[in-house]
């Protein structure tokens, strides 16, 4: 009867203290909740924003190279005007008067020279005949060419003065339509020291040009070609299409503020754009579409601490128990860490020498040999857990990022882990019992995971 009482009390001393133990162990052990994305398909798009002012291809200011009163005025704002057309005329009077005072003075050259050319024949038949004498030969020869050189310089006043009457009637140089008109009839232009504007004229309102003020941190991504959309103010729910037309090297420095003007090409058939408009332009100068894309957010993910100690413990306990490094350590791995990368050495406190596996840094106390490369790394979630992969990315536009090798369509990459709250490891553990039927309305949407292993916690 003695040994029976021994044997039930030792019975019940082993049942507390497994009790106990499995109760420390549960205190110990850390749940934790993954936010994860899957991979897919999808389009990498890298822009360059800015802003700009619309302007025509080739607009022309019309002026005056004559001073006076403008007498009329042929066309007005707006006007469609052709090549060659009469725009405006100023008063002619005293360009007249000057055309009639060159051509007395012309007249009168001519006549002057007509006379000495005379006086000369005459002069030359008497020298030869030894009648004169030689002086008077050569004051009648200079006479002559001096009547020729003053015929030739009213010549040139008189033509001087045609041209002059000429530029008080205005004709267009192009083909387009009047933008601005900078002077009314009766108003009177002075052309002394500059060319006073009359019109400015536009050849073609159905091309425009965007010219964008581009940051000279940002003008060594752009090149001709690419593709661009913009908006203006006047229709802020319609996108307009361009392309880069010409990068101007010549630097614009605005209060130490450095920019380059690109020029960008904007059909506009509709005639919506008009001059001066502000647009607000994106430029593409990068789009990779139809690509394995994965948050950037995974690739900057790097596990707790805590769990990666852990994983490391389990690591080491692996090797100890095969002998060798190969065997398997990491839950769902291989007991390397994908990509080559060996796991810690020792299995006390090995997680601390995993860190950064995921986010390009170099594990504590490792020195990388010469021309090593860190890889990088991503935490994909599967069935037994998380576990390390080592993808080979392409470009990224700061949200996403292109899959080159290393994971596949749908898989499951964790981009935040949290330790789970009291309510949320009770659930997990109500979902993880057999018994315990799961709540009506409920659905799996976030993962936990123990020092036991993976499992779903239901939650709303």
């Amino acid at each position: 009867m003695k040994g029976k009482r021994i044997l039930i009390s030792g019975g019940m001393l082993a049942v507390v203290a497994i009790t106990l133990l499995t109760v420390h162990s549960c205190k110990k052990s850390k749940s934790y909740i993954y936010e994860t994305s899957k991979v897919t398909k999808g389009s990498i798009v890298n822009t360059v924003t800015a802003s700009g002012t619309i302007e025509a291809i080739t607009s022309v200011i019309v002026g005056t190279q004559v001073s006076g009163i403008v007498e009329k005025l042929h066309v007005d704002f707006n006007t469609q005007v052709k090549k060659g057309q009469v725009l405006a005329e100023l008063d002619k009077t005293a360009l007249k008067s000057s055309v009639q005072q060159s051509l007395a003075t012309l007249e009168n050259a001519r006549a002057e020279m007509e006379y000495q050319a005379s006086n000369y024949e005459r002069s030359k038949a008497l020298y030869e005949k030894n009648l004169i004498a030689q002086a008077d030969h050569d004051q009648a020869r200079y006479n002559y060419e001096k009547s020729k050189a003053t015929l030739k310089n009213s010549q040139a006043q008189y033509d001087k003065a045609l041209v002059q009457l000429g530029y008080a009637t205005i004709y267009s140089p192009i083909d387009g339509v009047v933008m601005n008109r900078a002077v009314d009839e009766g108003q009177t232009v002075a052309a002394s020291f500059n060319t006073p504007e009359i019109f400015t004229i536009a050849q073609d309102l159905t091309q425009m040009q965007v010219e964008a003020d581009i940051d000279e941190s940002d003008i060594g991504m752009i090149s001709k070609g690419q593709r661009v959309e913009f908006d203006v103010d006047a229709f802020p729910d319609e996108k307009f299409a361009g392309t880069v037309e010409q990068i101007r090297l010549s630097p614009v420095n605005t209060s130490g503020v450095v920019t380059y003007t690109v020029i960008i090409n904007a059909p506009n058939p509709d005639k919506k754009l008009l001059p001066g408009m502000t647009a607000n332009i994106v430029i593409y100068v990068e789009e990779i579409k139809d690509v394995l894309t994965v948050p950037y957010k995974a690739v900057k993910f790097t596990p707790e601490a805590d769990y990666l100690a852990r994983l490391g413990r389990e690591m080491a306990s692996a090797r100890d128990k095969n002998g060798a490094t190969g065997g398997a350590g990491i839950p769902g791995g291989t007991g390397r860490l994908a990509g080559g990368m060996s796991g810690p050495g020792s299995g006390t406190g090995a997680g601390s020498g995993m860190r950064g596996i995921s986010g390009g840094q170099l594990p504590e106390g490792f020195t990388p040999p010469e021309g090593f490369e860190m890889p990088t790394m991503v935490w994909v979630k599967d069935e037994k857990g998380i576990h390390p992969v080592r993808v080979e990315l392409g470009s990224n536009d700061g949200d996403n990022a292109e899959v080159k090798a290393g994971l596949k369509e749908g898989a499951e990459v964790v981009t935040r882990m949290t330790l789970a709250t009291a309510n949320e490891k009770k659930e997990q553990e109500m979902a993880s019992n057999p018994f315990m039927p799961a709540p009506p309305g409920r659905r799996n949407t976030r993962s936990t995971s123990s020092a036991s292993g993976t499992n779903s916690s239901a939650r709303n």
